[in-house]
């Protein structure tokens, strides 16, 4: 008996040991991160930078937002060194060295102002994906009538983004088209274009989930609406396509698959080549793909499928 009790308490030490180790181990990590980006994901990565700091306090992280053209520009000059991408990486950055990683999903969706004097029959019918192509790209639909239906013949004012960012190429992927071929008054960043839309009665544009749903009750915000897509074309808004009434609903929708790819997309942490050699940078990802995985849904975005998480993961072993 008294040899199994001094097993036991050898046990206890070592583990206790081992526990004080792994402890000392995360309190060695110190370093600093650089970070620029898509607005889509600032709002996530935000919150991983603050628990992360939380079990790491020694490592720096400095956050900015600016597009995700900014943060494919900055990761491959050397600026930063994690560019915050919410769009397919192209060829040439490929060729370049962007080594990206997915990381989360979310989506880009319609905005009007909750003061449009169409609203009940714009939310009623939804958006065709050819009204959506007529507003946005040939600019033929001018009013609200011409565009909805609807019994308004105010004039429509179209607003999209100025900057190079991948909400716009989401948004006009959707169209078979590119940022550059969206119309409308430019407006920067994601704030920016919700803040526009919000105070003009007559205004549409397109945000990312993350600014148009309060993260705190998970409703639409005040002053905007989402307009839902008519998926089906039927010209209303049947039962199984009106999932937009709060956060949780959009993003079972779009884990589900029944909001369209795009604008719905995965978000990526991209760095300028494979970031193995940076001890701090490589934790930071890993942690991410792992632990941090629990905020997600939380911070208002989308999980990635296991089997995707597996493969972002092997990129940094």
């Amino acid at each position: 008996m008294k040899k199994l009790l001094a097993l036991f308490s050898i046990l206890l030490i070592f583990d206790k040991a081992l526990f004080i180790s792994e402890a000392v181990g995360q309190e060695k990590l110190k370093g600093q991160i650089s970070i620029s980006g898509a607005f889509a994901l600032y709002p996530m990565t935000i919150k991983w930078a603050e628990e992360f700091r939380k079990i790491h306090p020694d490592v720096r992280i400095d956050i900015s937002a600016g597009g995700a053209g900014k943060g494919i520009a900055d990761v491959l000059s050397g600026m930063v060194d994690i560019g915050m991408v919410s769009r397919e990486i192209y060829a040439d950055e490929l060729k370049k060295g962007a080594y990206p990683i997915a990381v989360t999903k979310d989506a880009v969706v319609a905005t009007i102002s909750e003061q449009n004097p169409a609203l009940s029959e714009i939310l009623a019918k939804g958006l065709k994906k050819e009204a959506g192509n007529r507003i946005w790209i040939t600019g033929l639909a001018k009013t609200w009538s011409q565009a909805f239906g609807a019994k308004s013949a105010a004039p429509i004012h179209v607003y999209t983004r100025s900057d190079a960012c991948g909400a716009a190429e989401m948004w006009a992927k959707f169209f078979g088209k590119k940022q550059e071929d969206l119309l409308g008054v430019g407006v920067f960043g994601d704030p920016g274009l919700a803040q526009a839309v919000k105070k003009d009665p007559l205004g549409i544009g397109f945000n990312n989930i993350g600014y148009v749903y309060d993260a705190t009750t998970k409703l639409q915000v005040k002053g905007l609406r989402v307009v839902p897509i008519d998926l089906n074309n039927n010209g209303k808004i049947d039962a199984d396509e009106n999932f937009y009434n709060s956060m949780n609903d959009i993003i079972t929708a779009i884990a589900s698959g029944k909001y369209p790819s795009p604008p719905a997309r995965e978000l990526y942490f991209v760095t300028r080549g494979s970031p193995k050699n940076n001890k701090v940078l490589t934790e930071f990802i890993r942690w991410v793909l792992t632990d941090g995985q629990k905020y997600v849904h939380e911070a208002g975005y989308i999980d990635l499928p296991k089997e995707k998480i597996t493969t972002e993961q092997k990129k940094i072993q």
